[in-house]
């Protein structure tokens, strides 16, 4: 029997740079921060984040992190990826908002278009086409 699980709780973060991390998540993403904590013995901060009301990134600062690949043939997270309803709109914004994007793709299993774009420490970000 395997475990029965109701859905994805959250996903954890780590960025070197929070203050552009969260402006990142928050400004151009959207993401509403439920709560914002500095744990001074650790030097830390973690933000809450959440999409229409529901939690679902923690953003950490920790100094001095090492580097990660991110690069998405690497072993371990490939993506984060979000859903958006008007991949246009979502073009558009990032536009706007001088965000680089790789060019849209169709997944030719679905049918469905994409993009990817990276977060402020290269996490490749999908947008995916409701």
């Amino acid at each position: 029997m395997a475990v029965k699980l109701n859905q994805v709780h959250h996903v954890a973060i780590i960025c070197s740079d929070y203050g552009h991390s969260l402006s990142f998540y928050r400004d151009i993403l959207g993401l509403e921060v439920q709560l914002e904590t500095y744990r001074a013995e650790r030097d830390s901060y973690k933000a809450d984040l959440t999409l229409n009301g529901h939690y679902i990134i923690e953003l950490f600062s920790f100094p001095s992190t090492p580097a990660r690949p991110s690069y998405p043939e690497a072993c371990g997270l490939r993506h984060l990826a979000f859903e958006v309803s008007d991949m246009d709109e979502t073009i558009r914004v990032l536009k706007e908002k001088d965000v680089a994007y790789e060019p849209i793709r169709t997944d030719e299993i679905t049918g469905k278009k994409f993009t990817f774009i990276a977060d402020p420490d290269g996490l490749p970000i999908e947008f995916y086409a409701k």
